[in-house]
């Protein structure tokens, strides 16, 4: 008699179903966990790597502050919490074997320094540079050394009211962004300076600027003028920056992920000389060079003095890097020290000395001064009693 199979009942179905739904549920269940798990690392992993790369190029560029800067153009210009401007020679389009990069298709206005004609104020700022213009010497009429300016502003395009921006611009061309879903750092501003100290009786130190002291800016036209010293240079005294970041993933609540860093730059360039060639002794040429006597707004004595530019500012050699005025009373047998100096960058010029007596007489001399330094011929002006 043949056999015939029988098949599952109705209690053993039910039974392989639910060991089916239980193994399928674990499974969904590890791949869940597998998938948040990934989820979760790549966020982590685009938080890192956008403080990664938001801080290695702040680096990047900021130690390249003060490179092949002439003399008297400030190295580093404005520096506050959330914004820091400086000039470097960072791109050239030209055969300039200085710059740190040579890039052809560069725009001519962003690869040599801002002019007076093209001052603008900085982002976030009421601060407006430049208020004079900068010779590269050897017949280069200007430098070489672009301003870049990093600041942070808030980003309005999240739902979140306490995340910044990163912008990078180079002179007055458009901004560009940098990084984004940046947070400050709780108690920490985004840039904090480190100055150096040199005390006259002890060795040479460098301690962190107060952040109350913010911001300072290079206020004095001229690097290295007379004016640039005491409390004016103490921008110029600068050596190091330290940049504090938190990123987050863009997410709020549980889901958000942060990551903070906190990095010491130092600016190796910050400080050094650059010395210009000049050639010959700088030609002052037929200046128009006048003294004027008058009274200000408050009726004290005052005398106005104008010239117009050297042969050698804006031809010739291209060399004069400042005007030198001494000034002294009728009488005296020498000029003695310079009563004052003017960086160059004008076709005329006015400066207005409120420090004369009513009744005195005064003459004036005027030289043009290369970076040798070497002084021009001098031009006279006075006898003038105010």
């Amino acid at each position: 008699m043949k056999k015939t199979s029988s098949g599952m009942t109705l209690i053993e179905m039910l039974v392989a179903m639910t060991v089916f739904s239980v193994v399928m549920a674990g499974a969904f269940a590890v791949l869940r966990s597998e998938s948040g798990g990934m989820r979760l690392g790549a966020e982590r992993a685009d938080a890192l790597q956008n403080i990664r790369f938001t801080a290695n190029l702040l680096e990047l560029d900021l130690r390249t502050l003060g490179s092949n800067v002439p003399d008297e153009q400030p190295f580093l210009i404005y520096a506050g919490s959330d914004v820091v401007a400086f000039n470097a020679d960072y791109t050239s389009n030209v055969d300039d074997p200085y710059a740190v990069y040579y890039d052809p298709d560069a725009p001519t206005g962003s690869v040599t320094a801002l002019t007076a004609d093209r001052a603008f104020t900085f982002p976030n700022t009421s601060f407006s540079y430049p208020d004079t213009s900068y010779s590269g010497g050897g017949g280069v009429l200007n430098s070489p050394a672009e301003t870049i300016i990093f600041f942070f502003t808030p980003d309005s395009s999240t739902a979140r009211t306490d995340d910044y921006g990163l912008f990078r611009q180079v002179n007055t061309d458009p901004p560009e962004l940098v990084g984004r879903d940046i947070l400050q750092t709780p108690g920490m501003p985004f840039f904090q300076y480190y100055r150096v100290q040199s005390p006259q009786s002890a060795p040479a130190y460098v301690e962190e600027l107060p952040d109350s002291a913010l911001p300072i800016t290079h206020w004095v036209p001229a690097h290295g003028a007379p004016g640039d010293t005491a409390g004016a240079a103490l921008i110029d005294s600068i050596r190091g920056m330290r940049v504090n970041l938190t990123v987050t993933n863009g997410r709020t609540g549980d889901a958000e992920h942060t990551r903070a860093l906190s990095r010491l730059i130092r600016l190796p360039n910050a400080g050094l000389a650059v010395k210009k060639s000049c050639g010959d002794e700088p030609l002052l040429g037929i200046v128009t060079f006048l003294a004027t006597p008058g009274v200000n707004a408050a009726l004290d004595p005052i005398i106005t003095l104008t010239w117009t530019s050297a042969t050698d500012e804006a031809s010739g050699e291209e060399d004069v890097t400042r005007y030198v005025i001494w000034r002294r009373i009728t009488g005296d047998p020498d000029w003695g020290d310079p009563y004052l100096s003017i960086p160059p960058g004008n076709t005329t010029y006015t400066y207005t000395d409120e420090a004369v007596t009513a009744g005195t007489s005064y003459d004036y001399a005027l030289a043009a001064q290369d970076c040798t330094p070497s002084l021009s011929q001098l031009a006279l002006a006075g006898p003038v009693v105010p």
